[in-house]
């Protein structure tokens, strides 16, 4: 579960909806820490072959249909997702991974005097 400003957010209600998606093959939602809300929403996707999307037209699908506290403010797009050998996907990877690309994105913005 993520909290997020207080409100309890299941990662597998959001994956659900996101399948909807016609572009979509794969999410995973997850949270990753944040220093105002404790945690926002962030989600991997896998897109169908042959597809392309931005992360503004998955927001605007959700927009409306979902509750605004749930709508990933961290969209992602891979071409597979991290699994175990068992075909479990590996949210801690995807955790760790996304909070290191976010940590270098916020030093690249840092301008120097």
């Amino acid at each position: 579960m993520i909290i997020r400003g207080g409100e309890n957010i299941y990662p597998a209600e959001v994956e659900e909806f996101l399948y909807r998606h016609p572009k979509v093959s794969g999410a995973q939602v997850f949270g990753i820490p944040d220093d105002r809300m404790g945690e926002v929403v962030c989600v991997w996707i896998v897109l169908k072959s042959g597809k392309s999307a931005t992360s503004e037209e998955i927001r605007t699908f959700c927009d409306g249909q979902i509750a605004h506290f749930k709508i990933p403010k961290h969209i992602y797009f891979v071409g597979a997702l991290p699994m175990t050998v068992t075909g479990k996907p590996q949210k801690f990877i995807m955790r760790d991974e996304m909070i290191e690309i976010l940590n270098i994105a916020q030093k690249s913005h840092i301008h120097k005097d």
